[in-house]
């Protein structure tokens, strides 16, 4: 294994030590574990967003703290979900008073923790509710999932909620725009090579030199199946329409789309997939309102993209521009 980490055991907590240093007028590290908060909360007024999960995903979650996205990011270990009681001291910390709503990716142990800590704060009177993001097309229940699991998509439920929530709405009309996201996107992904936990110390799946897998999930899960490489434009074809038989996507509708980068995929090979991403989506008479092209939920350093849709009206297309600023990352 070769990294540029310290001690194996520590590469959260490192992580995060660098981000606050880096990133210090956008967030803070709370005094109660591997949790990031935006710099000014709790805002009084404003529904706090809390997401987060297992850390190897940056820029998610941490990296959507500020202005118009997050409140805050709970950062597990590598891959691992972070404890119910890491959540709710995150919910105490961006609880303005407006209620607090949890972004969650559709697997087991998140679905678990987030739901307990939002137990736990109930108890103590804030009102605390959450959305489940399960955007990928690729499986259907996997030994880490009941149902489809959540990857890039989540991007624009962050967005899009954050967006709600900076306008001062309720903790139910920002749960209700967030649910149309998660309604309304679809991703899914392939894979090139495999990544390592530091944990572990080897690879957590294994590819041929000329083979791929698609579908393959963001913590190394299995995906559809294997199969030689091929071009850039097949394999995006058929990423793309296994997005589109899934979702009603009619003529002259506008749709946001993003080509996302697993950790290791050259910006030059993601603008070749992003062709062929506008040419399917062109050819079908579907507009495109925007387009993101860049790493925005990776899983270390695994090679490979990811291709996520999502189908707008007018408060999604709204939202989805509505000013940010997060992080210094700038990526909206």
């Amino acid at each position: 294994m070769k990294k540029i980490i310290n001690n194996p055991s520590n590469v959260v907590a490192d992580m995060i030590e660098g981000l606050v240093l880096a990133h210090p007028d956008y967030v803070r590290k709370s005094e109660n574990g591997n949790i990031l908060i935006r710099k000014d909360a709790p805002i009084k007024g404003k529904v706090g967003l809390v997401s987060g999960g297992g850390s190897g995903h940056e820029p998610s979650h941490a990296g959507y703290i500020g202005y118009g996205m997050l409140d805050a990011a709970v950062c597990g270990e590598v891959f691992t979900s972070p404890t119910p009681d890491q959540v709710y001291e995150a919910i105490k910390e961006v609880n303005g008073g407006n209620g607090v709503l949890l972004i969650i990716k559709n697997y087991t142990g998140d679905v678990m923790n987030f739901e307990m800590a939002k137990e736990m704060a109930e108890m103590d009177g804030i009102n605390v509710d959450f959305v489940v993001v399960n955007d990928d097309v690729a499986v259907e229940d996997s030994l880490y999932t009941a149902g489809r699991r959540g990857i890039a998509g989540t991007v624009f439920v962050h967005k899009i909620a954050g967006a709600k929530a900076s306008k001062g709405a309720s903790l139910e009309s920002v749960k209700e725009v967030a649910n149309k996201v998660i309604s309304n996107v679809r991703s899914m992904g392939m894979a090139l090579s495999p990544c390592i936990v530091p944990a572990a110390g080897k690879p957590n799946f294994t590819l041929e030199n000329d083979e791929i897998e698609i579908g393959m999930g963001i913590h190394g899960e299995p995906g559809t199946h294997k199969e030689k490489i091929s071009t850039a434009s097949d394999i995006t074809t058929h990423l793309v329409n296994k997005i589109l038989d899934d979702i009603d996507i009619k003529e002259n509708e506008e749709v946001a789309a993003m080509v996302n980068g697993l950790g290791s995929t050259p910006l030059m090979e993601l603008y070749i997939a992003n062709k062929t991403v506008n040419e399917i989506l062109t050819s079908k008479r579907i507009k495109i309102h925007k387009t993101f092209v860049g790493e925005y939920m990776t899983s270390l350093e695994m090679a490979g993209y990811s291709v996520s849709i999502l189908k707008l009206d007018s408060e999604l297309k709204e939202l989805l521009d509505a000013k940010s600023d997060t992080l210094g990352l700038k990526i909206f």
